[in-house]
This record gives structure tokens, C-alpha cells and sequence, in this order.
């Protein structure tokens, strides 16, 4: 069984648990939990049926990247749609109320937090879910996505691999900050006066 390095640092100890269970890695968690039947018990299937649920979960993992990716899609053209929104009124119209930019930038604040959260919750949940592909692949003649990882450094090398996930997580933030110009923005003009 190969052991991936982020996920051998990540152990969780519980009073709870019994003490076994406290000194084991996620990685030695996940292969207590993986089989739930033996080889030996199933029968002649076994690898046939193994493969398939491989493939399935595969096809799980790479749906929630398609869903992963849409969100995206759907968060940056709302926010784009909104920057633009507020440009046009300001260019449009001088009489816009200060009061209804700075009400609709706190909640296009609210919306882009949503989206960080919802990417964070994808990223994590495709996180465990290869962490489980790794783990099949140790019951599996040849485990392409272990050597994939392994040929992109584990992820620790970035001229190897830079992760799309570093810069999603920021997207967010840049669209929170121009907000909160559009706010600083509007409460100037409203207490100065138009400029």
C-alpha cells in the first residue's frame, strides 16, 4: 500500500475511538474501510466487479469537476454581469443613489464568499475522493493516477504542477475586493458629493 504523504500527516485522534484506531494515518482509515468484503468471500466476480465500481467511481469524480467547473461558469458571470451593472449605471446615470451601490455590492460580497465556500467544499470533496481512487488502486494491476501524481511531484513541485485550485480560490477574492471599492466609492459620494 503506498502512502501519500499529505495524507499520512493528516491523523485524527478521538477520546472516543479505541486506541488502534487513534494512530492510524486517513490513508490506513480509508483502506480499513475501502473492502468490505474479501476476495476470498466474494467470489469469482471480485475483480471484474471491482474494476466496475472503479469506473463508476471515476465517472463520479469527473462529474463533480463538470459541476465544479460550471459553478465557476455560473459565479463569474453573475459577478462580471453585476461590475458591469454598477459601471454602466454610475456612467449612465449621476442621480444613482449611493445607498443602493453600497446594498448591492455587500450582497454580490456575500454572493462571491458562497462561491470561495463552494469551491473549497468541491476541492475537498475531490481530494477524498482520489485519496479512495489511490486506495483502489492498490487491489488494481496498474494504478495510473498513483503514477500521475507521482510524475507531477505529489503536487509539491509547482514548475511540475500548479494546481487550477490555488488560483479559483482567489478569483473570489478579487471580485470581494472591487466591491469593496464600489463600496468605498459610493459612501465617498454620498458624504462628499458627486466628484
Amino acid at each position: 500500500m503506498s502512502v501519500d504523504p499529505k495524507a499520512a500527516a493528516d491523523t485524527e485522534s478521538s477520546g472516543s475511538r479505541d486506541s488502534a484506531e487513534n494512530g492510524l494515518t486517513q490513508t490506513a482509515k480509508i483502506a480499513k474501510v475501502l473492502i468490505s468484503v474479501p476476495k476470498e468471500t466474494y467470489g469469482d466476480n471480485y475483480n471484474a466487479h471491482m474494476l466496475e465500481q472503479y469506473k463508476q467511481y471515476l465517472n463520479m469524480a469527473d462529474k463533480i469537476s463538470d459541476r465544479r467547473s460550471t459553478a465557476n461558469t455560473f459565479f463569474l458571470t453573475i459577478n462580471t454581469g453585476l461590475l458591469s451593472a454598477f459601471g454602466i449605471a454610475n456612467l449612465a446615470s449621476q442621480k444613482v443613489s449611493p445607498p443602493l451601490f453600497i446594498v448591492g455590492s455587500i450582497a454580490a460580497i456575500i454572493l462571491s464568499y458562497s462561491w470561495y465556500r463552494l469551491v473549497r467544499a468541491y476541492r475537498d470533496l475531490n481530494t477524498a475522493k482520489f485519496k479512495v481512487v489511490h486506495e483502489i488502486e492498490n487491489h488494481l494491476p496498474v494504478r495510473p493516477f498513483e503514477a500521475e501524481w507521482e510524475a507531477v511531484g505529489r503536487g509539491k513541485d509547482k514548475k511540475l504542477y500548479y494546481p487550477f485550485t490555488h488560483i479559483e480560490n482567489k478569483v473570489p477574492f478579487v471580485f470581494i475586493f472591487l466591491y469593496m471599492f464600489v463600496i468605498l466609492y459610493s459612501v465617498h459620494l454620498w458624504i462628499v458629493g458627486k466628484p
